[in-house]
């Protein structure tokens, strides 16, 4: 019997176009690997067992099956996006147990397109930090179970790393795609702004959270991309020549990238190198200040997802967060900082294509209840793991993460490319060359 666990969902979409398998046989086997492995991943707050049976077979009864690009594909979506008839806990204990009326437009555009929501995932609360523990679960990384996945999408990313289901959906507000897809060894990209449509919370952290897929091949991460920007999936060319920049500094000062990660760089820049490329070592201009305007508009964005939620309800670390947050709101949302933080780097940008950057400085922190430390202390070990994905927020610019090569635990290492607005096309294929010349392991060996 044909296995369809482990099948990348662009395989999934045409068996099921062609009736090799029918919906409900591949909705069915992946939810009998969430209920022997998900105890030990911890990706999932709920599973919606027999209703994605019930989606299953309508997928099997459309009228237009053979058109559909994500025929029967089991999804995964993140704990802060609407899933019709499924509560929206954001991981906290202050957020109503309230069934949402319709679906989120990107939940709504993937199972328009066939794919089927086994369940909602895994998020630290509010989505705040790179770690994912709390009142609903944990989320641990499935190539090393003592580390923390990642956040704020950790269990979409724990989920497809586990082969839980073969896609997920998340979103990314200083780094929330980009960090745990670099753990867990997934492609990932988050989109400029304005690709996809984002509705994220209230105000999406001043428009600066993205939603976006979470995949094991670039070519799933295109195909579902394409499907949440209503764009289509057609293929591009294979890429031109591209001037590559390479940085393996901090943006914030004091912060250090370790050699595992520097040497994924260069790794990958030597890949890219003998793919026709042009590769040069540069550092954007970072301006000193971008530590102060991150941490600004991280702690302004969680204060105002948080100002009508009962505050005795929340963890330590959130309301210290929010409470800091809250002097930020006014001068975030008349500030010019992100402005001139794009005119400081649009002249880096204007001589080279694409940036090349580790994806993380060092690996994950261990899985432990982060939850119920102090704000101090969460935010030391974000920072210091995770200093390169906030600026590409800030700026409103398209950045992925890519797997390249492994840390000494076995668990994956990562780079991230970053591009001009509109540019997503260019970094999917610069990321396909990476993939096909150097590949990777697209699932953790739990079994």
């Amino acid at each position: 019997m044909t296995s369809w666990v482990g099948r990348t969902a662009t395989e999934i979409a045409a068996a099921v176009r062609e009736k090799r398998v029918t919906p409900r046989e591949v909705v069915a086997e992946h939810l009998d690997r969430i209920e022997r492995l998900d105890a030990r991943v911890g990706a999932f707050r709920v599973v919606r067992a027999q209703a994605a049976l019930a989606e299953a077979d309508e997928v099997a009864s459309r009228a237009d099956l053979t058109q559909l690009p994500l025929a029967g594909v089991p999804l995964a979506v993140k704990d802060n996006l609407a899933v019709r008839g499924e509560s929206n806990r954001v991981g906290s204990a202050a957020t109503p147990d309230t069934p949402a009326a319709e679906d989120h437009v990107t939940v709504a555009r993937l199972r328009a397109a066939g794919a089927v929501v086994v369940g909602l995932t895994n998020v630290p609360e509010l989505c705040v930090f790179g770690t994912t523990e709390g009142v609903h679960g944990t989320s641990r990384n499935p190539w090393d179970l003592t580390r923390t996945a990642g956040g704020s999408s950790g269990g979409s990313a724990a989920a497809v790393a586990a082969g839980l289901v073969p896609i997920a959906l998340g979103n990314d507000g200083m780094g929330s795609l980009r960090i745990p897809a670099a753990n867990c060894g997934l492609v990932t990209i988050k989109p400029g702004h304005g690709v996809v449509p984002a509705g994220i919370g209230e105000g999406d952290w001043f428009g600066m959270s993205e939603n976006g897929p979470l995949a094991t091949t670039v070519e799933d991460a295109r195909l579902m991309l394409g499907i949440l920007a209503d764009t289509g999936t057609v293929r591009p060319d294979a890429p031109a020549m591209r001037k590559v920049a390479v940085s393996l500094r901090s943006p914030l000062f004091g912060v250090t990238i370790s050699k595992p990660y520097r040497d994924a760089a260069r790794g990958a820049a030597g890949v890219l190198m003998k793919a026709g490329h042009q590769i040069r070592r540069a550092d954007p201009p970072y301006p000193a200040s971008l530590s102060t305007t991150s941490l600004a508009h991280w702690t302004a964005g969680a204060s105002v997802d948080a100002k009508d939620l009962d505050p005795r309800l929340l963890t330590r670390r959130t309301r210290v967060h929010a409470a800091i947050g809250r002097r930020f709101v006014n001068s975030v949302r008349t500030s010019d900082s992100r402005d001139r933080l794009r005119r400081r780097l649009e002249p880096f940008f204007a001589e080279y294509d694409v940036l090349l950057t580790p994806a993380l400085a060092r690996r994950s922190p261990k899985s432990e209840p982060w939850d119920e430390r102090g704000w101090l202390r969460n935010i030391l070990i974000n920072t210091n793991y995770s200093p390169l994905t906030p600026p590409w927020n800030l700026t409103g610019w398209p950045a992925m993460s890519v797997p390249f090569g492994t840390l000494s635990s076995g668990a994956p290492c990562a780079v991230q490319l970053v591009g001009r607005p509109g540019s997503e096309s260019e970094l999917l294929a610069l990321a396909e060359q990476i993939e096909k010349l150097h590949p990777w392991q697209r699932t953790a060996p739990l079994d």
